[in-house]
């Protein structure tokens, strides 16, 4: 199984991508959708965050102010590596679970949609990773109109990732994200054609392990009785 790593800046376009991509059939592991999982009330991520920076940061219901906490941890670096201290090894550990049952179901290819694809060296364990692209002014225009942020406010949260010039530097396939929907969408097209291994890949190095496994299964279902025989009369026969 291919395991594709998509990342990008805030607000370049990676969501976008990942839903194109969803559109078209493949699996997707959204990790910031895992991450707003994990610190739901009750969970153990959601307990540490309050330990490390208290009940203000809370709603009374028990989620999380996210504003709030963003403000926080957008202005203070070392905060923001405690809350992934606090969330990450959550993140990482449910991602792995669920890219063990698309390979138990045969799946040829998994995105991992992550932000922090590089900065977390997740990329390493990647066969492609996609960073999705557009230039410094642009990304600016569309977080302050995403997130109705003043100039300032946007800058800090552009500045507490890795450049994006830098990340495109590692990718593996870059998708400019400067134009309209419609160029988007034929990179996309692109992108999928390449990264998707052939039918006989597939088969014999992919869908090998967990059709191996099921037709163990199969086998020791139905010859156990006979293998126990065996032994027993092995046994026996030492006697």
């Amino acid at each position: 199984m291919k395991l594709i790593g998509l990342t990008g800046g805030i607000s370049t376009g990676k969501s976008t991508v990942s839903s194109l991509l969803a559109k078209q059939g493949l699996p997707i592991i959204d990790a910031d959708k895992i991450a707003r999982e994990i610190v739901e009330p009750g969970r153990k991520a959601n307990q540490l965050i309050r330990q490390h920076f208290g009940d203000e940061v809370f709603l009374p219901d028990g989620y999380l102010d996210r504003p709030k906490l963003g403000q926080i941890i957008f202005q203070d670096p070392e905060k923001r590596q405690i809350l992934n201290r606090c969330t990450h090894p959550y993140v990482r550990w449910e991602m792995a679970k669920q890219a063990f049952l698309y390979w138990l179901k045969g799946a040829d290819v998994v995105i991992f949609d992550v932000p922090l694809l590089i900065e977390s060296k997740l990329d390493r364990f990647m066969s492609t990773t996609v960073v999705v692209y557009c230039s410094d002014i642009l990304q600016l225009q569309r977080l302050r109109k995403r997130d109705n942020l003043t100039e300032e406010q946007a800058l800090q949260r552009m500045k507490s990732q890795m450049p994006i010039s830098e990340k495109v530097e590692k990718a593996d396939i870059v998708l400019d994200n400067s134009s309209d929907m419609k160029q988007l969408e034929i990179q996309v097209k692109n992108m999928v054609k390449k990264i998707k291994p052939s039918v006989f890949t597939w088969l014999f190095e992919y869908a090998g392990p967990p059709m191996g496994i099921a037709l163990l299964s199969l086998f020791v279902k139905q010859y156990a009785s006979v293998l126990l025989n065996i032994i027993v009369d092995s046994v026996a026969s030492l006697k």
